[in-house]
């Protein structure tokens, strides 16, 4: 009989009577361990505890900051004595990794499915096994793990979604969506200011440098599509850590950016032309300005190395 153990944050975006509905289904099995957080910081010993409980199974109710903060308890701190099966459920403003895993969007019936499948045995048909970003920086001494990592226009989006947008579900795919829109027009009329301004950055892609010393964007993902099913990489490397990075100098930006969301640029996107996509292994920026790790910004405190790896897997639980 698995132990399972769930995680409720309740102010990722869930409505007043979701959170009720939620705290209905739960307590109609006493035998499923839960506890609420309501930040961030509320996380590690929360974790702490269900490892102290010995659970094999981890659903948690939240957006795509929630899985981030509970992947680096779980995988940096190692309190499991192997880490548990991982159920995100859609709860939150975002919820690009759940969405991509395969979770439904209702977080309530994905909770009572994966509550049903746990109890008649059927869970394995739901497992989907995926390697998990490692990112390390300032000087190596501070480590995340998470399912995407973004620098440049990415970061500085995610920003301004913040600030124009008010603290409910219009903050992720909606808000995110609406950008990226008004980014492409903005980018056909005036390429190079305000937020689509290129950092001062340097890349190393398993150890090669890329020419440029300015992007406009830099990502770095284990996940096989973003928001609106957006597929933004074309890189076919056997390797685990996809790359997609567009210098400063790329021109057409504007006129390329459909056929790059959707994975199918065209045969002008060459990394002659600024646009480079490849599956790595590693990967290496040298930026002096703040990132992004699903959807949480942070800043980087000095001109210093961010580096992303995937030497760790997690097996996640479609709910």
């Amino acid at each position: 009989m698995l132990q399972i153990g769930v995680i409720n944050n309740l102010r990722a975006g869930n409505s007043g009577d979701q959170v009720r509905r939620t705290l209905e289904l739960l307590r109609a099995h006493p035998e499923v361990l839960h506890v609420e957080t309501d930040c961030a910081g509320a996380l590690p010993e929360a974790i702490a505890d269900l490892a102290r409980r010995e659970i094999d199974l981890l659903i948690v109710n939240g957006g795509d900051g929630t899985l981030q903060h509970t992947l680096t308890e779980i995988l940096r701190e190692d309190p499991f004595e192997r880490p548990p099966l991982v159920a995100p459920l859609r709860g939150g403003r975002t919820n690009t990794s759940a969405l991509d895993i395969g979770s439904q969007r209702d977080p309530l019936k994905g909770l009572d499915a994966v509550l049903r499948a746990a109890r008649d045995g059927s869970l394995e048909r739901r497992l989907v096994r995926r390697p998990v970003l490692r990112i390390e920086y300032d000087g190596g001494r501070r480590t995340e793990f998470g399912m995407f990592f973004g620098a440049g226009v990415i970061r500085r989006a995610i920003s301004v979604v913040h600030e124009a947008f008010p603290a409910g579900r219009s903050r992720g795919a909606l808000g995110a969506g609406l950008m990226t829109l008004g980014l492409i027009a903005k980018t056909a009329l005036r390429p190079r200011e305000g937020i689509l301004q290129p950092d001062k950055m340097q890349v190393r892609l398993d150890g090669s440098p890329l020419a440029g010393g300015e992007y406009r964007l830099a990502m770095s993902t284990t996940l096989d599509r973003l928001f609106w099913r957006l597929r933004p990489f074309w890189g076919r490397e056997a390797a685990p850590v996809r790359v997609t990075c567009i210098s400063g100098a790329a021109r057409h930006v504007g006129r390329a950016a459909p056929g790059i969301l959707a994975g199918r640029p065209s045969a002008r996107v060459t990394p002659d032309n600024g646009y480079t996509s490849r599956n790595v292994e590693r990967a290496e920026f040298r930026l002096g300005c703040g990132f992004t790790i699903d959807g949480e910004l942070y800043s980087q405190p000095r001109e210093d190395v961010a580096t992303t790896t995937a030497d760790r897997r997690i097996t996640f639980v479609r709910a």
